[in-house]
């Protein structure tokens, strides 16, 4: 008996998932994002560099990126690009 109710669990659950896959792929989500005005395309040349840090700042660094759901080389662009010009 149980078997069977797990079955029937998992394939309600896959039926649910493949609906919402479905709708998804359906939809064009692009003309929702352009009539709440809430994003912007940016096309930023960007040329890859090397740095080296500590360890622990590289630890901090990815910690506080992670909170913000962020990667790390992503919070390390944005702190440099709030902070250059205070140099």
């Amino acid at each position: 008996m149980k078997k069977r109710s797990v079955r029937r669990a998992r394939s309600a659950i896959r039926r649910a998932s493949d609906a919402q896959v479905a709708e998804f792929e359906r939809r064009d989500l692009g003309r929702d994002i352009r009539a709440a005005h809430t994003a912007r395309l940016l096309r930023v040349r960007t040329k890859p560099t090397s740095i080296l840090l500590d360890d622990d700042l590289l630890r901090e660094l990815r910690a506080k990126a992670a909170k913000r759901g962020l990667g790390y080389q992503t919070m390390l662009k944005m702190i440099v690009r709030e902070h250059l010009h205070e140099y």
